[in-house]
């Protein structure tokens, strides 16, 4: 290797190091905070949890009549009754919206909804603080005190962009142990997020700055993406460099004449060398990986088509007198209904009854009698979602590397993930997978090569998302522990030595800068 080439080398690695390896320390200690406390969110079964039971003795307005009250016609994506807005019975009704593309995301839930009083059937208007204190107090009992700290855009807690249709929140205190802020949509009243005093306080050393967050919500917001994607780029850079300089110095034969592998004598400088030789492989694919999870420049958006719903559906959700009044189907559930949502599968209007936990009960819209969808028919209709042949179908039992779950504070966990589910393989140029409910009949996932190839690229290189790992813990918590403080030491040593020769520098500039001074003018 010439000179030349290998100067670039260390100096490449040396003043992109003096930065990024301060940055490197605070990725990986706040890695760790995250393995067990996530970015704070509302969980499917926390929300559920906190929502009052519907009572079949209330006097409901039946879903056609609401919607004709509210002035709503049109077909639906989907409609759902829940106490979740002051505290008292809602229908929101989400207008359809189409076909959404592979490449793109849908939009938030809760974007176009319409909330309507279910007993009045008025719209309901803006929400100001007596109806954010009253769903704050329906969510977190009556007992609890309660202090309302106003309405805000976003804050540190907030980020999330699908929180973006309920913006400005109101945001409420509670008086219980954990001193939880709620955040309340000013769209619909219901509870959007809530985040505890332990999350808050955890995520200021954790996601908050794992995932550079400081440069979120303010100046910095429109360039957010590219601050993280090009830090990214130059940490690979600096690993990469760093990596080949460590094994240039090393001696894998001969020893120096200190008899050491290494030529450092100094301690700071040796315990790089070889933190870096033994850490150098997980540091870069921990930073590329994390590069992979922000999709830069949309690597993995294929430009699938969408997903033909019309066949799965079997036409639009429309609610007409002949959808039974709510009194009814909670008379038929099991009484512990919190939720009612109506769907459109096969061509028939079915009702999800959902309790605080487990599986939703599938009831007939129009008699509230238990349904049974027909296998046979649920994949003859899944099989026209593409114009493409169906490769083969398949029903998943167990989790697999594609459909598992993830503890709740995760970044992918907290969803519903059901078992047993069905897969239907096509044989289209995105080679896409459909994952399937059978008991409700609702679309659960689409992988196609890109989303797969983002996986392995993200979630299986970024927090070992391996199945047997996760499911053998704590080997998984040790393995990713021992790996993160290895690559602190790695990064704290290079902090140390970096800011070292950089006061030397600055040092050894200053009697420069006084001896040029001008005769007769004050030096320094």
């Amino acid at each position: 290797m010439g000179a030349r080439l290998k100067r670039w080398l260390f100096l490449v690695h040396r003043w992109l190091g003096i930065g990024i390896c301060l940055l490197f320390a605070m990725w990986f200690v706040s890695g760790i905070v995250m393995m067990y406390v996530g970015y704070p969110k509302l969980t499917e079964e926390e929300r559920l949890a906190h929502l009052p039971r519907l009572q079949a003795d209330a006097p409901l307005l039946a879903p056609a009549r609401a919607l004709a009250a509210a002035g709503i016609a049109g077909p639906l994506d989907e409609l759902r009754l829940a106490a979740s807005s002051a505290g008292r019975p809602v229908y929101v009704a989400t207008p359809a919206r189409g076909d959404v593309p592979a490449g793109r995301k849908p939009p938030p839930r809760g974007n176009g909804a319409i909330v309507i009083d279910a007993v009045s059937g008025q719209r309901l208007g803006a929400v100001d603080e007596a109806h954010a204190m009253a769903t704050a107090a329906a969510f977190a009992g009556p007992r609890v005190k309660r202090d309302y700290l106003g309405t805000i855009d976003e804050d540190a807690f907030t980020h999330s962009r699908a929180l973006d249709p309920h913006r400005p929140l109101h945001k409420v205190e509670l008086g219980d142990a954990e001193r939880t802020l709620l955040y309340i949509s000013s769209r619909s009243g219901e509870v959007v997020r809530d985040a505890t005093r332990s999350e808050q306080l955890w995520n200021y050393a954790g996601a908050w700055i794992h995932w550079l967050y400081p440069f979120r919500g303010n100046a910095f917001e429109a360039y957010w993406t590219d601050i993280v994607n090009w830090l990214s780029i130059l940490g690979i850079a600096m690993a990469l460099t760093g990596t080949v300089v460590g094994i240039m110095r090393w001696r894998f034969r001969k020893p120096y004449r200190s008899g050491a592998r290494t030529p450092y004598p100094q301690a700071m400088m040796r315990w790089h060398h070889i933190t870096g030789l033994l850490f150098a492989l997980v540091t870069i694919t921990w930073i590329f990986s994390g590069l992979m999870s922000m999709n830069p420049w949309r690597i993995f958006d294929t430009g699938a088509p969408p997903l033909r719903m019309a066949a799965l559906q079997g036409g639009p959700l429309v609610l007409t007198d002949a959808d039974a009044a709510p009194q009814a189907l909670l008379a038929a559930s099991n009484g512990k209904v919190r939720e009612l949502r109506w769907t459109r599968v096969l061509g028939e209007n079915r009702v999800l009854a959902q309790a605080a936990a487990g599986a939703p009960q599938v009831m007939g819209s129009h008699d509230g009698r238990a349904a049974i969808l027909d296998a046979t028919a649920l994949v003859d209709a899944a099989s026209r979602l593409l114009p493409a042949p169906v490769a083969r179908i398949e029903q998943l039992r167990d989790y697999d590397l594609y459909y598992y779950a993830r503890d709740a504070h995760t970044m992918t966990g907290g969803g519903m993930k059901p078992l047993p589910i069905l897969r239907i393989v096509f044989d289209d140029p995105h080679a896409t997978w459909v994952h399937l409910d059978p008991h409700t009949g609702a679309l659960l996932g689409r992988l196609d090569s890109g989303k797969r190839t983002s996986r392995w690229l993200f979630a299986m290189l970024h927090s070992w998302d391996w199945l047997p790992l996760l499911e053998r813990r704590p080997l998984w918590d040790l393995v990713l522990i021992v790996l993160s403080l290895g690559g602190t030491l790695l990064s704290v040593t290079g902090v140390v030595i970096g800011w070292r020769r950089l006061g030397r520098k600055l040092r050894e500039a200053r009697p420069a800068i006084i001896v040029g001074a001008p005769r007769g003018e004050p030096a320094g």
